[in-house]
């Protein structure tokens, strides 16, 4: 594979054995980001919005809970998430998280989306967090099982190899916050609230929380084995904010507005609600707009690169950037940027 032969080149990589370590999950992922495979648009609808002026896209299916489209023109290789619950705020179901596994698994792999943005089809919400309704209703084992679906679909968005936005115009709480977590940027309505209040019901943030709560029921002594290669509320939001301000947030349970939310580093940009309700929506389009231009290629190792070298130390991260570089070098891209800079025109990306 030529991604491991650009990394096994590398000196600093033979010279420590945790160098290598690091690379080698670098090299996965650029080989899964290498993939190239026809979307699974199955039963994944592309819709349009309706005449409130959030209309960007093609056709719609009314009683879709992710509403998925591809848009068009000056948007095109934007791709929006529509979350469409309004009768339960958008709340996390066993449905709505199996749409929402089916749409990113299509994504992943589809080389025509440039940037992927999150937001709410429901005016004044943006997720609700869990369907707690739905969940009482779950036989403990069925539990178990939805967790972990969840837990992997909201990581599975945190690793798409492409930017993903977050917009937020009404309230994210508890999943529903770490969804937009989830996601590369976050913008949001100034009106907008946000918060992690899973200790209000004596639980913590994160999807694994209750698989946790059914492990402790089989094991009262508390020896308990709980893998740590997934991060929920708990590790992404003192990852977004700092230790202290998270754990001010989580501690107490409170809900901040998007002025706030901005002040502390939760989100990006804060914008004034519109009538239309969906300024955030409409700001991260304009955001996403910004990203078209830019070689396809260098996006998503550029991301990947930003990623793996956040969880290591700066050596590490350095020889994780110097593989990711690697794979710009043969590409056609960078010479159609070269040909484009010195012929003084827009260079015309192929993502190859």
């Amino acid at each position: 594979m030529a991604v491991a032969a650009a990394l096994g080149g590398l000196g600093l990589l033979r010279a420590r054995v945790r160098l290598a370590a690091a690379t080698a999950a670098t090299s996965a992922a650029l080989g899964r980001t290498g993939h190239r495979a026809p979307p699974l648009r199955g039963g994944v609808a592309a819709a349009t919005l309706s005449s409130t002026g959030r209309s960007y896209g093609s056709q719609a299916k009314e009683e879709e809970e992710l509403r998925v489209r591809y848009l068009d023109d000056e948007h095109k290789g934007i791709v929006v998430l529509g979350l469409n619950r309004s009768h339960a705020k958008n709340a996390l179901s066993k449905n709505l998280v199996k749409m929402m596994s089916k749409a990113v698994d299509a994504l992943k792999s589809d080389k025509k989306v440039r940037t992927v943005v999150l937001r709410s089809e429901v005016p004044g919400i943006f997720c609700a967090g869990a369907d707690l309704k739905e969940r009482a209703k779950m036989h403990s084992s069925e539990v178990s099982s939805f967790v972990s679906r969840a837990r992997a679909t909201i990581n599975e968005l945190a690793n798409l190899p492409v930017p993903t936005i977050a917009a937020i115009d009404g309230t994210a709480l508890g999943g529903g916050l770490e969804l937009a977590l989830a996601c590369d940027i976050r913008v949001a309505a100034s009106s907008a609230k946000m918060g992690l209040v899973e200790t209000k019901l004596a639980i913590i943030p994160g999807a694994g929380m209750n698989e946790v709560k059914q492990e402790l029921k089989k094991a009262p002594e508390a020896k308990l084995s709980i893998r740590g290669t997934t991060r929920g509320g708990t590790q992404r939001l003192p990852r977004t904010i700092g230790v202290s301000l998270a754990k001010e947030l989580i501690f107490s349970a409170r809900t901040v507005d998007g002025e706030e939310a901005k002040s502390i580093g939760l989100i990006s940009h804060v914008v004034e609600q519109n009538e239309a309700g969906d300024a955030a929506y409409r700001r991260a389009l304009a955001l996403a707009r910004e990203f078209l231009p830019q070689g396809p290629v260098a996006m998503r190792v550029a991301k990947l690169a930003i990623n793996q070298g956040m969880e290591v130390d700066l050596v590490t991260g350095l020889a994780i950037e110097e593989a990711c570089y690697a794979q710009t070098i043969p590409t056609k891209d960078r010479m159609e940027g070269l040909l484009a800079f010195k012929e003084k025109r827009p260079p015309r990306y192929k993502g190859e």
